[in-house]
C-alpha cells in the first residue's frame, strides 16, 4: 500500500491525465514542431539526400527503442519516479546538444539522446497507469493520456513554423528544453510514488531473463506488441515522408501545419471516442474493426492513386487520410493496453518490453516505408494497407488460444 499521506497528496484523476499525457507528449512534440525546419536544418548541415533528413525524426526513435528496455526494470527497482527524472535528464542533455549541433552527425546524436531520454517518461508513464488501474478503467485512461497526446499534432507543426518565423530553426531546441524543465517541476511537486518500497524487485540480470521469457511466453502480449508496432510503424512512415509529401509534393509551404493539424484532429478525435466506447464495446472489438477499414479502404484507395500515378488531388488524399488516422486513433490506446493487460505483476518490465519491442518494429517499418518516398503518395498508401491488414492476422492469431469470450471487467 502506498503511504496514508502520499495518498491524500495525490493528483486528481484529471490532473493525473493530464500530467501523464504530458510526459509522454514529448515524444510527439520532439517529431512534430520539428517537421516545418527540416528543410532548413538540412541545408545548413549539409545534407547529402533529401530522404536524409528524414533520419532527423527516425533516429529519435533509435534512441527509443535502446533507452526503454532499461527503465522498466529500473523503475522497479527504484520505484517510478527516479527513473523518469533519469529520462528527463537525458532528454535535456540531448536538446543542449541539438541546439549547438555544427554538423549532421552531431544533430542525430542529439536526436538519438533526446529519444533515450524521451523514452523514461513515455514508458515508466505506463507503469504508472498499471499501477493504478486495470481492464477497461486502464483503456480508458489510455485513451484519454492518447487523446493528449495526439492532439500534440494540432499545435506542434504551427508552433515549429511560427518559430522559424522570428527565429532560427535552434529556437525549436530551446522550447524542448523549456517544456521539459517546467512537466519535470510539475512531476515531482504533485505526483507520488506508485510502486512501494515492499513491491520493488531487484535489479539483476537473471530477473530481467526470466520476465522477457514469460512475456515472450504470452500469446497476448506479445500478439498486441507485435500489432501495435505495426501500426505505429505505419504511423512512422507518414511522419517520416508528410513534410516532402506536403510541403513539396503538394507545394503547401507554410500551410503545411494547417493540414497536419487536421490530420491530427482525426486521431485525437478517434483516441477519445474510443476512451468512451471502449467501456461498451471492449478493446478486442474495436481495434479489430478499425485495423478492417484502414487496410480496406487504403486498398482502394492505393488503387485510385495508381491509376493517377501517384498524384491523386490533394481533396481526395486529406479524405483517406482522415478515414485512416481515425482508424489509427482507434488502434494505439486499445492495442497498447491489450499487449499490457496480462502483465500488472512485472508492469514496469512489462512496459519496458511492450514499447521496445513495439518502437522496433515501427522504426524498421516506418524508415523502409519513408526512404521508398519516390515523389508520389504510392509507398505510404500501400504502406498503411499493408500493416493495417497484418495487424488484423497478428491480433487474430494472439485470440486463437483464448478458450472464452472476452470478460466484461476488460
Amino acid at each position: 500500500m502506498v503511504q496514508t499521506d502520499r495518498i491524500k497528496s495525490r493528483p486528481s484523476f484529471g490532473e493525473f491525465v493530464a500530467l501523464a499525457a504530458m510526459m509522454m507528449s514529448l515524444v510527439a512534440l520532439s517529431i512534430d514542431a520539428m517537421l516545418p525546419a527540416l528543410t532548413q536544418i538540412g541545408q545548413e548541415l549539409s545534407i547529402q539526400r533529401d530522404n536524409d533528413k528524414q533520419l532527423i525524426i527516425s533516429v529519435l526513435f533509435v534512441g527509443m527503442t535502446v533507452g526503454q528496455i532499461f527503465y522498466g526494470p529500473l523503475s522497479d527497482r527504484t520505484g517510478r519516479k527516479p527513473a523518469i527524472y533519469i529520462g528527463f535528464g537525458l532528454f535535456i542533455s540531448g536538446c543542449l546538444l541539438s541546439v549547438s549541433a555544427t554538423n549532421f552527425p552531431m544533430m542525430l546524436a542529439g536526436r538519438m539522446l533526446q529519444g533515450a531520454g524521451a523514452a523514461g517518461p513515455r514508458i515508466v508513464t505506463m507503469a504508472l497507469v498499471r499501477d493504478q488501474y486495470e481492464g477497461r478503467s486502464m483503456a480508458r485512461v489510455m485513451s484519454l493520456v492518447m487523446t493528449v497526446f495526439i492532439l500534440v499534432p494540432v499545435v506542434a507543426p504551427a508552433l515549429g513554423q511560427a518559430l522559424l518565423l522570428v527565429a532560427h530553426w535552434r529556437a525549436i531546441f530551446g522550447l524542448y528544453l523549456g517544456l521539459a524543465i517546467i512537466i519535470t517541476i510539475w512531476f515531482a511537486l504533485r505526483q507520488p510514488e506508485t510502486l512501494a518500497p515492499e513491491r520493488r524487485i531487484p535489479f539483476s540480470a537473471t530477473r530481467i531473463k526470466q520476465a522477457l521469457a514469460e512475456i515472450f511466453a504470452s500469446r497476448l502480449a506479445l500478439g498486441y506488441t507485435v500489432a501495435a508496432g505495426f501500426i505505429s510503424g505505419a504511423f512512422l512512415g507518414y511522419l517520416n515522408s508528410s513534410q516532402q509529401i506536403f510541403q513539396e509534393q503538394y507545394e503547401l509551404g507554410t500551410r503545411f501545419p494547417l493540414f497536419f493539424a487536421v490530420l491530427a484532429l482525426a486521431l485525437g478525435s478517434a483516441s477519445f471516442l474510443n476512451s468512451r466506447l471502449v467501456m461498451r464495446y471492449g478493446m478486442r472489438l474495436l481495434a479489430n474493426r478499425a485495423a478492417l477499414t484502414i487496410g480496406g479502404v487504403s486498398l482502394v484507395f492505393w488503387l485510385i492513386a495508381y491509376a493517377q500515378a501517384g498524384q491523386p488531388p490533394l481533396w481526395a488524399l486529406m479524405i483517406y487520410f482522415l478515414i485512416s488516422f481515425f482508424g489509427i486513433g482507434i488502434l494505439f490506446g486499445n492495442l497498447n493496453a491489450l499487449a499490457m493487460e496480462p502483465l500488472g505483476h512485472i508492469a514496469g518490465m512489462g512496459a519496458a518490453v511492450v514499447g521496445a519491442v513495439s518502437t522496433l518494429i515501427s522504426l524498421l517499418l516506418g524508415t523502409l516505408i519513408g526512404q521508398s518516398y519516390n515523389g508520389t503518395v504510392l509507398p505510404l498508401i500501400a504502406g498503411l494497407m499493408i500493416l493495417s491488414l497484418a495487424t488484423v492476422g497478428v491480433m487474430r492469431w494472439a485470440e486463437a488460444r483464448r478458450l472464452s469470450p472476452e470478460r466484461p471487467s476488460v
